[in-house]
């Protein structure tokens, strides 16, 4: 593959060859590590100019709506922008690279933890948005469940909004198969009756995915189609982070690091 020049000012959305390199580089993953490795340095221009640059540029157009809808998500875009290396120190899976282009909006008061935000990645077939809480640590998932059992007709109206509903799917919700420890069963006005919120605090994730056509990060406008996205979403995040935020006011605890993970991760254990 030739390598492709470098640019200092792409365009917000990727061309044909930043596909072609894609496909390419997920090819050469697939096959042996040290070979991946060798191309990937030796095409390491064309990644930047056709893949790691124009991906930049959208999340800089993206943050810059941002401010209008979602400015407590506003961070620099080398911020947002997931390196594309893998970190295989502990994993089996010695491939170097991810099989995607990605970029996540954190709240920028919960940087250091997972929290509500928004997410796009360009994989060699599809392009996936998504919004909400994936698999939020231990604290997170109990504020959220909490402010859910008193909240939950709110935020059913926000999943419900009919352009939420034509433009997303709601996440599957990895639901326990009965109420977390310390959460209501029943309706405490109805006994015998289950609670009305059972179901959403059963989840431990909350939000929206959507799938496009590889080819939309083709077209100029694709950082106006994530921007649409994302302020559909916007009210849900905010919602999910509304607990979330609120508990940063409280004593700090102990707890585990916790990072925005990829669809396709191992489960958490049950017992949450």
């Amino acid at each position: 593959m030739p390598k492709a020049p470098k640019t200092s000012l792409a365009a917000p959305h990727l061309r044909k060859e930043g596909l072609t390199f894609l496909r390419a580089m997920v090819r050469y993953n697939n096959q042996d590590p040290e070979a991946a490795r060798t191309w990937f340095q030796s095409n390491k221009p064309t990644y930047e100019a056709e893949l790691k640059e124009p991906m930049l540029a959208i999340i800089r157009r993206v943050t810059d709506a941002m401010t209008d809808f979602a400015p407590e998500h506003v961070r620099p875009a080398e911020k947002s922008f997931f390196r594309i290396y893998r970190d295989t120190r502990f994993s089996n899976d010695k491939r170097p690279y991810k099989d995607h282009i990605a970029a996540w909006w954190s709240h920028t008061a919960l940087e250091k933890t997972s929290g509500a935000g928004f997410y796009f990645h360009i994989a060699p077939k599809e392009v996936t948005i998504a919004a909400g809480a994936y698999m939020p640590e231990k604290e997170q998932l109990a504020a959220i469940r909490h402010w859910l059992v008193d909240n939950h007709e709110t935020f059913r109206n926000l999943l419900q909004k009919a352009p939420v509903r034509r433009t997303f799917k709601e996440f599957e919700g990895n639901a326990l198969t009965r109420p977390p420890k310390g959460f209501p069963a029943e309706d405490p006005s109805h006994p015998g009756q289950p609670h009305p919120a059972l179901d959403l605090i059963r989840c431990r994730q909350w939000g929206l995915a959507a799938t496009l056509p590889v080819d939309s990060a083709l077209d100029p406008k694709f950082a106006d189609v994530l921007i649409r996205h994302f302020k559909l979403a916007a009210p849900i995040v905010a919602a999910l982070n509304t607990p979330i935020a609120a508990t940063l006011d409280e004593p700090a605890k102990p707890r585990q690091a916790s990072f925005f993970t990829l669809p396709g991760t191992p489960k958490a254990v049950k017992t949450r």
